[in-house]
């Protein structure tokens, strides 16, 4: 029976460690992808861009989970694509950050 105990928290740590592995990699996407839309890249460019963002290491600060600049910087992002300003850009930041 502990054999059983063990192995089946052996797979759960796995399997959540997996799950980790996938947000982090939706994270690194969402920066990429935003970075991509503010510099306004296209076609080849945009894929060369993409390609790169998403095959660089993390910085050390980065590698415990999305830092707040990153979270700002894909919030900005956003916004800037929405063409938000003023209150309303206030309001979509503020959500924006406390969400990711």
């Amino acid at each position: 029976m502990s054999k059983f105990l063990a192995l089946t928290a052996v797979a759960l740590s796995l399997a959540l460690g997996g799950a980790h592995a996938a947000t982090d990699q939706q994270n690194k996407m969402t920066t990429c992808n935003a970075e991509a839309k503010t510099k306004e890249l296209k076609g080849d460019e945009r894929k060369k861009f993409m390609s790169e963002c998403l095959s660089a290491k993390p910085a050390p600060a980065e590698e415990a989970g999305n830092s707040q600049q990153n979270k700002m910087k894909t919030c900005n992002a956003d916004a800037k694509t929405k063409d938000l300003k003023g209150d309303e850009r206030k309001k979509f930041m503020s959500e924006c950050l406390k969400a990711k």
